[in-house]
């Protein structure tokens, strides 16, 4: 891991976003370390010969000193960001519609919690729509499992990132983390920063939107500290639930061929790269229209994270964006579906064994039966 920091007194110094000031040098590293200079060329090279990529590595090295240069801030990178955004969603979408976004202030600091289907796209538009509509962009919570290595860690870090240690072994060094964690997001919101957080922990690869009730337990370690009750705590950090659908999920057909695998031989191996197979995936493939739903801030007290969940569940599954694929996947039926979707949903299937089908067809269907 490189050694990235300054301060030795921000308790913060090994989760949290590079600052503007730290900028420079982070872009300076990320230059300079090979395999992030080999993923470029595996990717944007990858049908010139193998002995042409290692002459291409200076060059690229070369190219991106010239043009990161002017990038020493954390707002000229996510401009910079959301220019390769706007590319994208223009070429593999067919248009990302907000719903619930004028019913927030501008001047105040949320606490998003969202569904969580996809590992860059589902922050990615969340921040879209936020900056497009005026709002200020969020902290992103990313789980230290998608930093194997240093360059992603770079890479999340120079865009707002911030690290959840979930690879903490020991209940000391756990809730150490645990209680670094919770006061962080605290500190961050109190300072006029929001906060990205996905419901539970790894996408719901079936489809089924369900909060985790130990992830609002852990926003609470902070409060408990202060001697807050969990519901006076809870209306602090001024909670939004989010729903954000896809018509058509990029990863659908491996999310199911890997739940498939997990039943009949109890256990999924993951490729040494898939990660960041399923990261390139999610960006670069068909997403069909996509809609993101921001709900109301939750001002009620609950006393207890189970009830808490409920109410976050509610309003996702309320607000999320039923397609006809979820419709015809769950046999219901929808004036929308055409001879198209079914031949879609038909070739999806044939990609998998027959008894995964089941896995895929439930990812679309889930959604239809949690909101009903």
């Amino acid at each position: 891991m490189y050694k990235t920091m300054t301060s030795t007194n921000d308790p913060y110094i090994d989760i949290r976003p590079y600052n503007d000031e730290e900028i420079p040098a982070a872009i300076e590293r990320l230059i300079n370390d090979e395999e992030f200079i080999s993923a470029i060329l595996q990717h944007r090279f990858a049908r010139q010969p193998a002995w042409l990529k290692p002459l291409m590595g200076p060059i690229v090295k070369i190219y991106l000193k010239f043009k990161w240069a002017k990038l020493t801030s954390v707002e000229a990178i996510q401009l910079e960001v959301k220019k390769y955004l706007d590319q994208t969603l223009a070429h593999t979408t067919q248009g990302v519609t907000y719903s619930g976004l004028d019913k927030l202030d501008k001047n105040t600091s949320y606490l998003f919690i969202s569904n969580h289907r996809d590992i860059a796209m589902d922050p990615a538009l969340v921040n879209y729509g936020l900056h497009t509509h005026g709002h200020r962009t969020v902290r992103i919570a990313i789980g230290d499992n998608l930093l194997k290595k240093p360059c992603a860690t770079e890479l999340m870090r120079l865009n707002k990132s911030f690290i959840v240690k979930r690879s903490a072994k020991g209940p000391r060094e756990m809730m150490k983390a645990l209680s670094t964690l919770s006061a962080y997001i605290k500190h961050s919101l109190d300072t006029g920063n929001s906060i990205w957080i996905a419901q539970k922990e790894g996408r719901a690869k079936d489809g089924n939107d369900f909060t985790d009730a130990a992830i609002l337990k852990m926003f609470h370690v902070e409060g408990r500290k202060q001697k807050i009750e969990f519901a006076d705590y809870i209306q602090s950090l001024k909670i939004v639930p989010v729903s954000i659908s896809y018509e058509n999920d990029p990863c659908d057909v491996a999310k199911a061929r890997e739940l498939y695998e997990k039943a009949t031989h109890g256990q999924y191996q993951k490729g040494e790269f898939e990660d960041i197979e399923s990261i390139i995936q999610g960006i670069v493939g068909e997403k069909g229209r996509v809609h993101v739903a921001f709900g109301d801030v939750i001002n009620d007290p609950f006393s207890t994270p189970e009830s808490l969940a409920e109410e976050i569940d509610r309003q996702i599954h309320h607000h999320y964006r039923l397609y006809p694929i979820n419709y015809l996947a769950a046999q219901k039926e929808n004036e929308g579906i055409t001879a198209q979707h079914q031949a879609q949903l038909a070739e999806k299937l044939h990609l998998l064994p027959e008894g995964a089908h089941c896995y895929l067809l439930d990812s679309y269907a889930n959604p239809v039966r949690n909101k009903s």
